[in-house]
């Protein structure tokens, strides 16, 4: 049992930054992932072993271009965050269950929907609120700024995740607290 705890605990953290990242873009880290996983670089749960296969990658590629161009159009962005919401939840517990290969099914999707769904939840969430109030105090001309951001900060996440997934694990604590500390004060502004 102690030398499955290292890797179980590091499947979690791996989980719990893909659907982090999720929560910025919906397909860019599931896109990151089946390209790791069909180059050999990720493990899959046997049940998600199709997302290393070429169709899952030629659709993800497709899915990431397309919602990286939506982000940039004035309007659908807005429109955007009220759909990626419930998507980002169910995409995070997905990725995270992907990749939690040696757990129990029940101790997977306990933990995938709650750290995974959660945080990608939470993530996705403060992001619309940030846009919202970059659409209310720019009239959206600073949303690219944001979608940009939020752009970068997925792929980083989600090759960290991969290569650093305890680090990747810290980014994301960090940066939900700084979030949310913003959040607050957003909102007290507003």
């Amino acid at each position: 049992m102690g030398g499955e705890a290292p890797g179980t605990l590091l499947s979690v953290a791996l989980g719990i930054g893909l659907a982090a990242a999720v929560g910025l873009r919906v397909f860019l880290p599931l896109l990151i992932a089946s390209v790791a996983a069909a180059t050999g670089h990720l493990g899959l749960a046997p049940s998600f072993e199709w997302l290393a296969g070429t169709p899952a990658v030629v659709m993800l590629a497709v899915a990431t271009v397309l919602e990286i161009l939506a982000w940039y159009v004035p309007g659908v962005d807005n429109l955007l965050d009220a759909i990626a919401a419930p998507v980002a939840v169910v995409a995070g517990a997905a990725v995270a269950a992907a990749v939690m290969a040696d757990l129990p099914p029940i101790v997977k999707w306990t933990t995938a929907v709650i750290a995974g769904g959660g945080v990608a939840g939470l993530t996705q969430g403060l992001t619309a609120l940030l846009r919202a109030k970059s659409t209310a105090l720019t009239g959206g001309l600073g949303n690219s700024a944001v979608a940009t951001g939020e752009l970068g900060g997925s792929i980083v996440l989600a090759v960290l995740a991969i290569a650093a997934p305890v680090i990747a694990v810290g980014l994301v604590v960090l940066a939900v607290w700084l979030a949310v500390r913003l959040g607050r004060r957003l909102l007290r502004s507003g």
